[in-house]
C-alpha cells in the first residue's frame, strides 16, 4: 500500500508553499501545532515552505507573496468549511484536500448526515436543537443518553453527554455559545474506531480507548492515558465492512486528498457513522500520522502525499 501512497515529486516541484494555519477559530491551537510540524516536515524535505498565520491581513499577505500552491492546516472555521477552499480558487492558487462543496458539507454535521441518510448510511438518529422545546421533543423521540455538538465545530468542542432534560437544556445553552445550531444524537455505547483516508485509499482503522465519558478535546489532546489499537482488533471480516463504510461515506461527501472519519460501534456489531474531517489533526497526539505510519509512511511521507495530491489533482 505505502509504495501507492507516497509521492514521486521532487521537492521542488512544489514550488513556493504557503502553510496556512492558525486562524481565529474556536480550534486555533490546535491548528498552530499542527502548522508548525507540517512546515518543520516540509523545510525538512527540501520544500520552499513558509508559514501563514492566517489573520486579518491574509488578503494583502496573499497577494504580496510568491505562491504556488497552499498547504491548508487551519481546523474549523475559516479554513475547513469551504471559505478559504473558495479564495484560494478566486485567486488561482492550487491547495491541499478538499474542494469547496465536500469542505463546507463535512463541517456540518447535521446535513452530512443527511446526505449519508439519503444513501442509507447507518448514522445515529438525531435533532437540531434552537429551543428549550426542541430539547424537549428530542428527549421525548430519542431517549437517553445522548451527546450535544454544536454542528459546525470540530475537536469535541462544545460536547456534552446528557441524561435528562435538564442536563440536555443545559448542555444545548453552552453549545449555543459556539454555534447557533446545535445538533443532538443518539448515544451509541460500545468502541469508538477512527478511519483516515489518503488520496484514495483507506488507512488502517484505529480503535480510540480513554478513561472520558466520550473522546473529548482533553482526551484527543492533552491526555496521556488515551489508547490507540492500530491493528484495531476486529475480525477481517468486521474490519473490511468498516473500510467499505468510510470509503462510501467519504466518497457521499467529495473529500479528496486526504480526510478522517469517526465511527462507532454498538453491541450488536453495527457501525455508526458520526462525522468526517476533512483537515484532521497534524499534532504529535493527531491520529492521521498514527494510521500512515502502520501504511510505511513516516510523517514526512505523509506530508508530501497531501502535498502531491493538490499537484495531481488540480494540475
Amino acid at each position: 500500500m505505502s509504495g501507492e501512497l507516497k509521492s514521486t515529486l521532487a521537492p521542488g516541484a512544489f514550488g513556493r508553499v504557503a502553510v496556512l494555519f492558525g486562524g481565529k477559530s474556536a480550534e486555533r491551537e490546535v491548528s498552530l501545532k499542527s502548522g508548525q510540524a507540517v512546515l518543520e516536515a516540509l523545510l525538512a524535505a527540501g520544500v520552499d515552505a513558509f508559514a501563514l498565520d492566517v489573520g486579518d491581513d491574509l488578503l494583502q499577505r496573499l497577494a504580496a507573496e510568491k505562491i504556488d500552491r497552499a498547504f491548508i492546516v487551519l481546523h474549523g472555521r475559516g479554513g475547513e468549511d469551504g471559505a478559504m477552499q473558495g479564495l484560494l480558487e478566486c485567486l488561482g492558487i492550487p491547495y491541499t484536500g478538499s474542494g469547496v462543496l465536500a469542505s463546507a458539507l463535512a463541517m456540518d454535521k447535521l446535513r452530512t448526515k443527511q446526505v449519508w441518510q439519503s444513501l442509507g448510511l447507518s448514522t445515529p438518529r438525531h435533532a437540531a436543537l434552537s429551543s428549550e422545546a426542541d430539547c424537549q421533543a428530542a428527549a421525548a423521540e430519542l431517549g437517553f443518553p445522548l451527546i450535544v455538538k454544536p454542528a459546525h465545530e470540530g475537536s469535541s468542542i462544545g460536547m456534552a453527554k446528557v441524561g435528562s432534560v435538564d442536563e440536555l437544556v443545559a448542555a444545548w445553552k453552552s453549545a449555543s455559545q459556539y454555534d447557533d445550531q446545535v445538533l443532538v444524537e443518539q448515544w451509541i455505547n460500545g468502541p469508538e474506531f477512527t478511519i483516515a483516508m489518503l488520496r484514495g485509499q483507506v488507512l488502517p482503522p484505529i480503535r480510540l480507548g480513554t478513561t472520558h465519558s466520550f473522546y473529548d478535546y482533553d482526551a484527543k489532546y492533552l491526555a496521556d492515558d488515551t489508547q490507540y489499537q492500530i491493528p484495531c482488533g476486529l475480525e477481517p471480516a468486521k474490519e473490511a465492512e468498516l473500510i467499505e463504510l468510510t470509503a462510501r461515506a467519504c466518497e457521499a461527501v467529495g473529500t479528496r486528498g486526504w480526510a478522517r472519519a469517526d465511527v462507532m460501534q454498538d453491541a450488536s456489531g453495527r457501525f455508526w457513522l458520526l462525522e468526517v474531517n476533512t483537515v484532521p489533526g497534524m499534532t504529535d497526539h493527531s491520529l492521521v500520522p498514527m494510521a500512515a505510519r502502520a501504511a510505511g509512511l513516516d510523517f514526512q511521507q505523509l506530508v508530501l502525499a497531501i502535498l502531491a495530491d493538490s499537484v495531481e489533482a488540480r494540475g
